[in-house]
C-alpha cells in the first residue's frame, strides 16, 4: 500500500507517455514483454535474500523519489520507482535473481523516456547526420543538392529533416530490439554487447537512406511523396529493413558462437576422454 501511494504518480505518468508520446510508444510492447519474460523465467532455486542491501537500495530510491518529486523531474522519479522494485527484489530473493532477470530488467529501463534536455541534445546531431548522408546519396545519383544544416535544397523543392525524422525514435526501438535479440538468441556477453551496439550504426544508415529515398521520390516521382501517409510508409519500410539487417547480424554472431564454443566442455581440437593417455 505504501509503495502504491509513493510511486502512483511516476507509474501513471509513465503509462500516459507510453500511450500518448510517439517517442515512448515502444513501452507499450516492452513493458508487458518484460513482465512475461520474468514470469516465464521464474525464480532460481539457489536464491539467497539480501535484506540489508535490499533495504539500503529501497531507502535510496525513496529519497530519490522525494527529491525528484520536489523538483518535478519525471525521469529520476520513474527511475526511483524501478530502483525501489529492484531493492524489494534483492531484499526477498537476492542478487542472483536479479542476474537471472537481467534481460527483462534492462527492457524495463529502456521504456523510461529520455529527458527532454538530453533528447534535444541528441536529436540535432542525428538530424545533421541524416541530412548529410541523404544529401551524399542524392549527389551519388547525380541529383543537384545544396545542404544547409538540416535543410536539403533540391531542384524546385526543399526537404526539411525535422526532429521526428532524426532517427531517434527508430534508434530507441532498434536498441531495444538488439537487446532482445541478443538476450534471447545469443549466449555470450561480448556477442550480446555487439548485437546491442550494432543497432546504432544500423539506425543511422537506415535513416540516411530514408532521407535519400524521400528526396529521390520527390524529384523523380511526385513531390507529395515527401509528406503525409506515403512518407510514414517509407519510415515503416525502412524499419522493417533495419529489422532484417539486425536479424542477419544476430544470425552471423550465432554462427560465430557455434564455431568458437567449446565442444562438450573441451576446446576445439583438444583430445577426447577416450584418447587421453593414462600415466
Amino acid at each position: 500500500m505504501a509503495f502504491a501511494f509513493l510511486f502512483f504518480e511516476p507509474a501513471t505518468t509513465l503509462l500516459r507517455d507510453w500511450w500518448n508520446d510517439p517517442e515512448a510508444a515502444h513501452g507499450l510492447l516492452l513493458g508487458p514483454l518484460a513482465v512475461v519474460l520474468m514470469v516465464r523465467s521464474g525464480l532460481i532455486e539457489d536464491r539467497h535474500a539480501r535484506p540489508v542491501l535490499g533495504l539500503t537500495i529501497l531507502a535510496a530510491a525513496i529519497l530519490l523519489r522525494i527529491a525528484s518529486g520536489l523538483a518535478a523531474e519525471l525521469f529520476t522519479m520513474r527511475m526511483s520507482m524501478f530502483g525501489a522494485l529492484l531493492g524489494l527484489a534483492i531484499y526477498r530473493w537476492g542478487l542472483g535473481q536479479i542476474r537471472h532477470w537481467w534481460l527483462p530488467v534492462a527492457l524495463l529501463l529502456l521504456t523510461v523516456p529520455i529527458p527532454a534536455v538530453i533528447l534535444g541534445t541528441v536529436a540535432l546531431p542525428l538530424q545533421l547526420q541524416a541530412s548529410e548522408m541523404g544529401a551524399a546519396l542524392l549527389r551519388w545519383r547525380d541529383i543537384p543538392v545544396a545542404l544547409s544544416g538540416n535543410v536539403i535544397h533540391l531542384p524546385g523543392r526543399s526537404l526539411f529533416v525535422t526532429e521526428a525524422c532524426s532517427g531517434l525514435r527508430s534508434l530507441t526501438a532498434l536498441l531495444s530490439l538488439g537487446l532482445l535479440m541478443g538476450g534471447l538468441w545469443l549466449r555470450s556477453g561480448p556477442a550480446r554487447a555487439t548485437m546491442f551496439l550494432a543497432a546504432i550504426p544500423v539506425a543511422m544508415i537506415i535513416n540516411g537512406w530514408r532521407v535519400f529515398l524521400t528526396g529521390f521520390l520527390v524529384v523523380f516521382v511526385d513531390p507529395s511523396l515527401g509528406e503525409g501517409f506515403m512518407h510514414m510508409t517509407e519510415g515503416w519500410l525502412m524499419f522493417v529493413l533495419a529489422f532484417g539487417i539486425l536479424g542477419g547480424i544476430a544470425w552471423l554472431l550465432l554462427r560465430i558462437e557455434d564455431r568458437i564454443r567449446p565442444m562438450n566442455g573441451r576446446l576445439p581440437g583438444a583430445p577426447s576422454d577416450d584418447s587421453a593417455v593414462v600415466a
